[in-house]
């Protein structure tokens, strides 16, 4: 079957950093599906774990954890799905990607596709649904059925994909006023375009900011990008009993000491943590990208995918991955075909 994958971790400029190539077709064991893929979208997962290093790949190593296909084959062991039902998943890290003609997933990290979506908009959801539904309803607790109505949240990193989702479910389901940050014009009017209250700039003062916009301290505080950078500012805008979830691992010691007066909940958020241990809960992201489905289908949440660069190839991938990595990307970048 065709994929795209790489040998060596080299800068995605260099034409052999991502490869088109030739692999068997996988078989599905267990609680296997095997998924004709028919989009695909890119993350900064993706460029991250394709960041140049020394290691050397004996077999091609595939990446990519979204994606939207048909089951074409189950597992024994599999009940929730059968053959030409319409899925989309992010995977698990532990497993090769999906950017392949097929794929094996776990059914219990699947969700049935939404139907008026186009695969490709479909693509763009799982991995920024999961990620931003676990931090504000897991990670943080708050009330997805508006228990929490009116308290406040500020989202660092608004525009970007799991912004993106986090800002509409923050607004549309938990009822939460919503402070994004966006540093351009363009990217300030996406998120206020998906829900966002108010907007403040993640390059500038965050608490003089907010302090302008008459609201000095925020309960929750989701940061999803640069946590060393953004992590000092933290203690003076959370309120007493707040909570932050980060996505970005740091690259250094943090001291959270400044966050014990206020009492304050600190916690990470990997979206890959449930298939990656296996946890007795992993069912739970089945449900969310079944019940995120709904959503869609119903018009509460929309899709974040805003550039198509075409077929599934190497060099659209090398495109996809150049662009995130300047960091400048607005939603979501996807891939459809072979």
């Amino acid at each position: 079957m065709k994929a795209i994958g790489l040998y060596r971790y080299l800068p995605i400029d260099d034409p052999q950093s991502l490869l088109d190539v030739e692999v068997p077709a996988p078989a599905p064991t267990a609680r296997d599906l095997l998924v004709e893929v028919k989009a695909i979208a890119v993350n900064p997962v993706d460029y991250k774990t394709r960041a140049p290093k020394a290691d050397v790949e004996t077999a091609p190593r595939i990446l990519g954890w979204d994606v939207a296909g048909v089951v074409t084959a189950v597992g024994p062991e599999a009940s929730l799905f059968e053959p030409g039902d319409a899925v989309y998943y992010a995977g698990s890290r532990t497993r090769p990607g999906g950017n392949s003609e097929l794929h094996l997933v776990d059914e219990r990290i699947v969700g049935r596709k939404p139907r008026n979506v186009s695969f490709a908009q479909a693509a763009a959801l799982p991995l920024t649904t999961l990620t931003a539904w676990e931090a504000l309803f897991d990670r943080m607790a708050i009330s997805k059925s508006g228990g929490h109505a009116g308290r406040s949240v500020l989202i660092i990193g608004g525009a970007g994909g799991v912004g993106s989702i986090a800002i509409q479910l923050a607004r549309t389901l938990a009822r939460l006023t919503v402070v994004a940050t966006a540093s351009r014009p363009e990217s300030a009017a996406w998120v206020r375009k998906l829900g966002a209250h108010e907007v403040i700039d993640h390059t500038r003062d965050l608490g003089a900011q907010l302090t302008s916009l008459g609201r000095p301290t925020v309960d929750y505080i989701l940061c999803l990008n640069s946590t060393d950078h953004h992590f000092p500012a933290f203690a003076p805008i959370i309120a007493p009993q707040g909570k932050i979830c980060a996505i970005v691992n740091t690259q250094k010691p943090v001291d959270l000491s400044p966050l014990m007066q206020k009492s304050v909940t600190f916690a990470w958020e990997l979206m890959f943590t449930r298939p990656m241990f296996q946890t007795a809960d992993m069912m739970a992201q089945h449900d969310c990208l079944d019940e995120a489905a709904a959503l869609v289908e119903a018009g509460t949440l929309e899709t974040t995918a805003t550039t198509h660069l075409g077929a599934i190839t190497a060099a659209n991938l090398r495109r996809a991955h150049a662009l995130l990595e300047g960091g400048h990307v607005v939603g979501k970048i996807v891939l459809e075909g072979f």
